[in-house]
């Protein structure tokens, strides 16, 4: 209906191991909700879900989130780039980026970051094609590819 406008709606998830609730418009996505949370890691660039800066963990799985709305993470967890900041030490992807110098104007390095321990989860020992592939959803404007796989590599080794 045209002027009719969609009421908020009450969600509550986990983010980043703490529970939390909100009230959110049905229309807005997980990068517009996470940045309620002053969560800026997750960046919309493309809008169309090609480019992967915004990466986040729903239930442990990757997503893109310019492209989820956010009601759907009610009753999930949310995990984010932030999340792997915490006390002071890096974890061994992020660490690994530091080292081989595998991001250059960092916009695109939390979504790559976030896939890279989805990918070391689901395979502590992947081959190179094994990486590439699992990025080919992942852009990187600065072409810092093979610093990335290295990165990978070097965090799969560290595990």
């Amino acid at each position: 209906m045209i002027g009719r406008t969609m009421s908020a709606r009450t969600i509550n998830f986990t983010l980043n191991g703490e529970a939390v609730s909100t009230t959110i418009e049905p229309h807005r996505n997980l990068v517009e909700l996470l940045q309620r949370f002053d969560l800026f890691g997750a960046r919309e660039s493309c809008g169309q879900g090609l480019c992967g800066c915004c990466t986040v963990l729903v239930d442990g799985k990757a997503v893109s989130g310019c492209l989820y709305f956010a009601v759907w993470v009610d009753g999930k967890s949310v995990t984010t780039v932030e999340h792997f900041d915490g006390h002071g030490t890096l974890s061994n992807v992020q660490q690994a980026f530091i080292e081989c110098g595998a991001f250059q104007c960092g916009f695109c390095t939390p979504g790559f970051v976030m896939m890279a321990h989805q990918l070391l989860k689901e395979n502590s020992d992947p081959s190179e094609d094994d990486i590439r592939h699992y990025f080919s959803g992942n852009l990187c404007r600065c072409a810092a590819y093979p610093e990335i796989v290295e990165a990978v590599r070097r965090a799969a080794k560290a595990t």
